[in-house]
């Protein structure tokens, strides 16, 4: 593992400022300073850019981001522990690394940043989900990050990414696809981290679109997929009964059939339910 910048390699940083990962925390650190700057790389044309990281820990794509020549970083760090190491990195890159210490679902980092903006982080495992739907969920499109590019448990990577007829097709999928082109970028074994995950991970890029890919009102959208797929081995005509007594003349009306399951169901198909629903 050759470094990137004149900073002690990532073991020693550890062992220095005593960062052991916490599992309460979601914790898993990647200590590969070259496999950090890739993960950094997928982001985007990163020298013009300004870039959110959440849960940075010890700073390894911290110093990534920087090295291939983010504009600015901000890093949400809730993990106190981690703010002396970080605070090496900023004085490393002067001007270039802010850290606030928080909860990245409490903070409103990104209005604290200037356009373009990207999102990167290898996201604690326990928030990650609930951050990419927030950032998918945003009052206007588009939203003011250009690109996310996200590590995630490779079981929600796939899901994020799936395809209308498989099994890990569902909310995540719909969400991500009707408004972003998503790929998975990377895959990483569990030895690539510190301590090592029971599973496999993955990194997602998502690029914002201009505009959705079908109209559909958001809000209706999320309802008519949240209850789709919250029973999803139900057909449709029962999973959601609860949104109009007379749901299977809407899905008539918009060529799905009502003995459908949702799992079947495209992402142009489920937005048409959502017109004619709103």
């Amino acid at each position: 593992m050759s470094s990137i910048d004149s900073l002690p390699p990532l073991r020693e940083v550890i062992a220095t400022h005593g960062l052991s990962a916490r599992k309460s925390l979601g914790q898993n650190f990647l200590l590969d300073l070259n496999l950090t700057a890739k993960i950094a790389r997928q982001a985007g044309d990163l020298p013009g850019m300004d870039v959110l990281e959440v849960g940075p820990g010890p700073g390894g794509l911290t110093r990534g981001l920087l090295a291939e020549g983010a504009r600015r970083v901000l890093a949400v760090e809730k993990d106190a522990r981690c703010l002396p190491a970080l605070a090496e990195i900023a004085a490393a890159y002067p001007e270039r690394l802010e850290v606030v210490e928080g909860d990245a679902l409490e903070v409103d980092a990104l209005a604290r940043l200037s356009p373009p903006i990207a999102i990167c982080a290898n996201l604690p495992y326990n928030v990650g989900t609930e951050l990419l739907v927030r950032w998918l969920t945003p009052d206007t499109w588009p939203p003011v990050w250009q690109t996310l590019t996200l590590m995630f448990q490779r079981e929600v990577a796939e899901r994020i990414v799936a395809r209308p007829g498989s099994k890990a097709y569902g909310r995540l999928a719909v969400l991500a696809q009707w408004r972003c082109d998503v790929r998975i970028a990377m895959h990483l074994p569990p030895e690539a981290f510190t301590p090592p995950p029971k599973v496999s991970s993955a990194v997602v890029h998502l690029r914002a679109l201009p505009e959705p890919r079908f109209e559909a009102d958001p809000k209706v959208l999320e309802r008519v997929v949240a209850a789709a797929f919250n029973q999803r081995r139900k057909m449709l005509r029962a999973s959601l009964k609860g949104l109009a007594p007379d749901i299977e003349t809407h899905l008539e009306a918009v060529g799905i059939s009502p003995t459908e399951r949702a799992e079947r169901v495209s992402v142009e198909g489920f937005c048409a339910l959502a017109r004619r629903l709103g």
